[in-house]
């Protein structure tokens, strides 16, 4: 695997939908968004080949996790405006955005490239103990 920042840019801005906040990011920002994606799904999925496409994938969504409103939700900042030209407001107790398990935000899409290159069916659902 050696996912390249010019590569992530060709792949997300052909495939996947929302792109700005990827599109936005300076290349250092772009290169710890890939890294970051890497190292976790290579955490969470080792025994699997991962493809440079599923990380592309995962990092656009960091992008987009991690842009400047999304900081601004996680430091718990409810609203903020400019007068008369910007107003934004989170929505009530969405503003903790987890820190530790970026797990959750791995896209169907990657998990979905992960299993067509290792020919299995991969998803997020898992079996939990339950006591009735």
């Amino acid at each position: 695997m050696t996912v390249t920042i010019p590569e992530a840019d060709v792949y997300v801005n052909e495939n996947c939908i929302d792109v700005e906040d990827w599109q936005a990011a300076e290349e250092a920002t772009k290169t710890r968004y890939l890294n970051v994606a890497a190292r976790t799904l290579n955490q969470y999925y080792r025994k699997y080949i991962i493809p440079d496409n599923a990380v592309y994938e995962f990092a656009n969504t960091l992008a987009i996790l991690y842009n400047d409103t999304g900081r601004l939700q996680r430091q718990g900042i409810a609203s903020f405006g400019l007068t008369g030209v910007f107003s934004l407001n989170n929505k009530e107790g969405s503003t903790t955005m987890p820190y530790d398990s970026l797990r959750k935000f791995i896209p169907q899409t990657a998990l979905d490239l992960i299993g067509n290159e290792n020919d299995v069916n991969l998803t997020r659902k898992s079996v939990k103990w339950t006591v009735m």
